[in-house]
């Protein structure tokens, strides 16, 4: 039987790659349910393509709209609203969710699914980065298998497969660097959003490019790798590595290194993510290692801040990494509307820090309310 998918965010970044994916492999894959927050247009047109069983658009207001465009498309249920993200993910015909969904709106449906024992295929970093350790407890409890889709994840994931309980020494998390890697700090003061979203490797959503930019992006996913592969912080070691090649590595007790290499493609971690144990055919470039040399550094955090910000909460838990999440979401936006500076976004982020109320041992309503106290005190930073 086809495997059922719903994809959370279908059309961003990650959720259109994802379509890609299931349409090259029809015979496999089958879509669900699609969700979008504003794009009701895309979703439609993806829904009208796909054929899914029901569609969400987390903007109510934009669900008149929708079911006008959905109107002769009887079979395909249309939805609205937050509530409705977290009923759909529960559906009993659903195996997989791919949670696309960007920032801290993905935690509330990917916990439904979770309890609902689907499989989370994960690209909602922040899910991890607010609630690692909740989630973590809530997938062992109900036996959902958490596969991830970041491509440094899956490289790592892809890295320790077949190793058993083999020790762990050191987890390798490549980073391109972004676009200002070479920039000095007086350079830096006067970059534009638009300068930030000229990725070097990556085609991305903006949220994610910003984050990319700043090096929050790579700090997030440190916090992630400690919670999905159970390795403590000091054990992960970030390396700038501007070709995007090499995706990520693993170094064991006996100091063999094994790493995941390949085209910047986010096609392969997503359908590894679907068909894990498989392999499958998947069209695209190959990797030719005749074509550029590979380079690693390391990292400046203290030209970029965010990423020493990002190791600072994960040391101190609790509650913490959620307030560093909502201050950066705050800060991103911010800084995309021109209304706050490249450099800014860290020194905005350092205060909340210093501010919100901490709580080192939060539950699933604390981090609701954590991230509106954080998320108030960074504007109220930011004037």
């Amino acid at each position: 039987m086809k495997k059922q998918i719903a994809i959370l965010g279908s059309t961003g970044s990650i959720g259109t790659q994802a379509l890609d994916v299931i349409g090259q492999h029809p015979d496999r894959y089958e879509v669900y349910c699609l969700t979008a927050n504003n794009r009701y247009e895309q979703l439609a047109q993806q829904a009208r393509q796909f054929k899914p069983a029901a569609v969400v658009i987390a903007n109510e207001q934009h669900y008149d709209t929708l079911k006008n465009l959905l109107a002769d498309e009887p079979d395909i249920k249309v939805y609205a609203g937050r509530q409705a993200l977290e009923d759909i993910v529960q559906a009993a015909p659903i195996d997989m969710v791919l949670t696309a969904m960007v920032g801290f709106a993905g935690l509330g449906p990917t916990v439904k699914a979770i309890q609902a024992k689907k499989k989370i295929c994960l690209a909602n970093k922040e899910t991890l980065v607010v609630a690692g350790e909740l989630i973590c407890q809530l997938a062992a409890e109900h036996h959902a298998p958490i596969l991830p889709v970041d491509s440094e994840h899956s490289a790592i994931f892809q890295s320790i497969v077949g190793e058993g309980d083999n020790e762990i020494e050191k987890i390798l998390l490549t980073c391109s660097g972004g676009p200002f890697r070479l920039m000095d700090d007086e350079r830096l003061k006067s970059v534009t959003a638009a300068d930030a979203l000229k990725h070097p490797t990556w085609d991305m959503g903006a949220k994610i490019t910003i984050d990319s930019a700043s090096l929050m992006n790579k700090g997030f996913e440190v916090i992630e790798a400690k919670w999905l592969f159970g390795v403590p912080v000091e054990k992960i070691q970030v390396l700038i590595h501007p070709q995007s090649i090499v995706h990520s590595a693993v170094q064991f007790i006996d100091g063999s290194v094994k790493a995941q290499l390949g085209v910047p493609d986010m096609r392969l971690p997503i359908q590894y993510a679907f068909s894990f144990p498989e392999r499958l055919l998947l069209k695209g470039d190959r990797l030719d290692l005749f074509q550029k040399p590979l380079e690693f550094f390391e990292p400046d955090t203290r030209k970029f801040r965010c990423l020493a910000l990002a190791f600072e909460a994960m040391h101190q838990g609790g509650n913490m990494p959620c307030i560093l999440n909502a201050a950066n979401e705050v800060v991103n936006e911010a800084f995309r509307h021109d209304r706050c500076g490249f450099l800014q976004m860290a020194e905005v982020i350092e205060k909340t820090m210093q501010r919100a109320t901490f709580d080192a041992t939060p539950t699933l309503d604390t981090y609701f309310k954590t991230d509106a106290e954080a998320r108030a005190i960074a504007r109220e930073i930011l004037g």
